[in-house]
């Protein structure tokens, strides 16, 4: 009887929003060229009072639909949440801006107050941040909260353009007393550079309000690194910082070293594949060790760091109370650096939050040497980064006279990543799931966040649970084979543990669910039909036991 409760929620949640105010068509996968396609969420959203958010990720959608959209949103006063992601597979990068204008109009017509704008995942370069422009500079998003631009494929350009927005809509927000107050700030995969690093930071250090910033992945240098790093320093609020795989140095490290000294609430500091090599790592060490008090995470792995720092480092959490996770995978410890480095975990008694070394690169072969080279090294770099970016512009130049003579011709490029995504590890994939980061992560997904993931925690099991089914998709049977396994590697492993509760389990699931309220402030998750889905497969299992089973039945046929 439990699943048939669960399988009819999942159909009725894949038709209908889940949240108050939401209405849905996420993952659908529907091909909305024009009015008569969209006729029927047209007249949905038209005859939903109190319209306060609208998913249309998953969807591929044309310029005359989305006009019929907007349309029927100039009346939505009410509306604050856009989730528009990944809804221009395979358009015209021409088709783009007017698409996002009209939209961005319609909400400034409607007089709507935007809480989240989430755009990620649409390759629309430099000119769909200029279909953006407007919309972020008006007044329809001086309550703006959340800003979301994942792998948009922005560049220096896109990056420049939204940063003198950010900074015009503060300026003018500020003017009516209600200055621009951005929480969160999304932008991996963009390839900004310094330059448009360094613009964005100019905005961050004039809001002062950030609490989580994502940034990996984009190409920036210690000189961008460095302007971050200043900016920091003004947003005393921040309780994330992910610049994962960008080239800090021991220059950028140093200086984001020093302004992490001046905050008191980060949570979790991703400088994973960041090169901050072992005087960064030093510095890193000794602003731990002096302050972050709350500090639950510190990933710098693959950063060429040494024996002698990654113990500095590993000393340094000695006294962090809340600390979850460690991460030193992939530098250059060699064995006995692992050994030792391990050692001292165990000795502080939290050798269960330092994470695995197996990808540790073994000792430099000559330290001395590699130290005195450092900075010619560094100098090199740096000569050959501003090759690439005169090499970029002359392609950029290239490639605006290449889409003038396409258009002359009547062809026009495929809205398109511009470079090819490296494939994500499992942390990558937790963070941001997508089915195409799923499926990358090959046969031994499975077993990679059976690793990832502590199944003694039930809370973060659950959460794990629901980030990997949130991508479940039924019509795809690679993805949805994809997300079952992994599920049952997740969770088999969990309810075989003989420390992990089940009920807690299932307590943590119906609160992110939400389902049940707990003492603590947690947010429930945004309810997917994939949820309900992998919720019906996983009760059939062996290894689920069926008491929880008539926990679920209990409240969610309520």
């Amino acid at each position: 009887m439990a699943t048939d409760i669960v399988a009819q929620l999942a159909d009725s949640l894949a038709k209908t929003g889940v949240e108050d105010g939401e209405l849905s068509y996420k993952g659908q996968g529907r091909k909305l060229d024009d009015a008569q396609s969209v006729a029927e969420i047209v007249k949905e959203i038209q005859d939903f009072d109190g319209l306060q958010a609208l998913r249309l990720e998953g969807n591929t959608v044309g310029v005359e639909a989305t006009q019929a959209i907007a349309k029927a949103l100039e009346t939505k006063s009410d509306f604050k949440r856009c989730y528009w992601s990944d809804m221009f597979t395979g358009r015209l990068r021409s088709e783009i801006p007017p698409a996002l204008n009209s939209l961005g109009d319609a909400l400034m017509l409607a007089g709507a107050k935007l809480t989240v704008l989430d755009l990620s995942d649409n390759a629309f370069g430099p000119d769909g941040v200029k279909g953006i422009e407007r919309l972020l500079k008006s007044s329809a998003c001086f309550t703006l909260q959340e800003l979301r631009l994942n792998n948009c494929g922005m560049g220096i350009g896109g990056g420049k353009i939204l940063a003198a927005s950010l900074i015009q809509c503060h300026k003018k927000s500020s003017t009516e007393g209600t200055p621009l107050s951005l929480k969160v700030f999304v932008a991996g995969r963009n390839r900004l550079e310094n330059d448009g690093a360094t613009a964005l930071a100019q905005a961050f250090q004039m809001m002062g309000s950030l609490e989580e910033v994502h940034m990996p992945q984009n190409g920036i240098n210690h000189p961008g690194v460095t302007a971050l790093a200043s900016a920091m320093q003004d947003n005393p609020g921040l309780r994330i910082l992910n610049l994962n795989d960008n080239t800090f140095t021991d220059k950028g490290a140093v200086a984001m070293a020093r302004a992490l000294k001046q905050l008191r609430s980060v949570q979790v500091i991703n400088f994973g594949d960041c090169l901050v090599r072992a005087a960064g790592a030093k510095a890193i060490a000794e602003t731990v060790s002096e302050g972050l008090p709350i500090l639950r995470e510190l990933n710098l792995s693959f950063g060429e760091i040494t024996e002698e720092a990654a113990l500095a480092v590993a000393q340094a959490v000695k006294g962090k109370d809340q600390l979850e996770k460690l991460d030193l995978n992939g530098n250059c410890l060699g064995d006995d650096g692992c050994k030792a480095v391990k050692d001292a975990m165990e000795s502080m008694d939290k050798a269960d939050l330092l994470g695995s070394l197996s990808d540790d690169e073994g000792e430099p072969e000559d330290d001395d040497e590699d130290e005195d080279d450092e900075e010619d090294e560094e100098d090199e770099e740096e000569d050959v980064d501003d090759e690439e970016l005169e090499e970029e512009e002359e392609e950029e130049d290239d490639d605006d006279e290449d889409e003038e003579e396409e258009e002359e011709s009547g062809v026009d490029k495929l809205s398109t990543p511009t470079s090819a995504p490296r494939p994500p590890d499992v942390s990558s994939f937790l963070s941001f799931p997508s089915p195409d980061k799923l499926l990358k992560l090959g046969a031994k997904r499975g077993l990679l966040v059976q690793q990832e993931v502590d199944v003694t925690d039930a809370t973060k099991t659950a959460e794990a649970f629901l980030k990997i089914a949130s991508v479940y998709k039924e019509e795809n049977n690679d993805v949805k084979n994809a997300v079952l396994d992994t599920i049952d590697a997740l969770l088999n492993k969990a309810f075989t543990s003989p420390s992990f509760q089940g009920y807690n389990f299932v307590s943590a699931l119906l609160v992110l669910l939400g389902l049940i309220k707990s003492e603590d402030k947690i947010k429930p998750v945004v309810v997917v039909s994939g949820h309900l889905h992998a919720l019906e497969h996983v009760v059939r299992q062996d290894y689920f036991p069926k008491e929880n089973v008539a926990v679920l039945e209990a409240f969610m046929s309520r």
